[in-house]
């Protein structure tokens, strides 16, 4: 099954890719989404300097027709916003494609990651180019089944939190000075590491059930 990594450009006319690239330092970070034909609600993060500016700046595009701040921090509003033109995530939805959260999209782009079928990621090239929007594909590889586990990029951040001494005892790093070191956000950084991390401990504890029945003979 291919893992494939895309640029995906946002249209100007979707409310998030101009305010994006009118503060192309702010990222947004989409936590949840839903959308049908007509309307669309996202959780979004306003991840930069003067995020209240931004919220409010927000409340004045037409295409978003409510929007409810959950929490304020100095470099951080935690939103929810109801737009009548969730035209990106109505064509992934109708490409079939999971879009897996959270996601982030800055100046006017966000990156795309998926390990999925062939026939899948051919109808989202169809589905992005009916909706008029431009992608560059940045990455195609046919995942091997031993590699299948884990996402390009959880393979990529573990193994680097590995050789930066994240996992060692006493740690040499922490999960700021990795995200730093990798030039990430700190949020990104812990949220896929937590996701590499439960895949592995799953699969280790689905794949090795003699343990249980080891220790109840030894309990005797």
């Amino acid at each position: 099954m291919p893992y494939a990594e895309l640029t995906i450009t946002i249209p100007e006319s979707v409310w998030i890719s101009e305010v994006s690239r009118t503060h192309p330092d702010t990222r947004f970070r989409v936590l949840a989404a839903t959308a049908n034909t007509a309307t669309g609600v996202a959780r979004i993060e306003i991840l930069g300097e003067n995020p209240e500016n931004i919220s409010e700046k927000l409340r004045e595009y037409d295409t978003v027709t409510d929007l409810t701040v959950f929490e304020t921090k100095p470099e951080m509003n935690r939103i929810q916003v109801e737009t009548t033109v969730p035209l990106l995530l109505t064509s992934l939805q109708e490409s079939g494609v999971p879009l897996e959260m959270p996601f982030e999209v800055k100046d006017g782009q966000m990156t795309f990651e998926a390990t999925i079928p062939q026939e899948t990621l051919s109808n989202l090239g169809k589905t992005l180019d009916k909706f008029g929007i431009q992608y560059t594909v940045e990455r195609i590889q046919q995942e091997t089944e031993s590699d299948s586990l884990l996402t390009e990029r959880q393979r990529w951040l573990l193994d680097e939190a590995i050789e930066h001494g994240y996992y060692d005892t006493p740690r040499r790093t922490t999960l700021v000075g990795l995200a730093e070191d990798l030039d990430i956000a700190k949020s990104t950084c812990s949220e896929v590491l937590h996701r590499a991390e439960e895949r592995v401990l799953k699969e280790y504890r689905n794949g090795d059930d003699t343990i249980s029945s080891e220790f109840a003979m030894f309990s005797d």
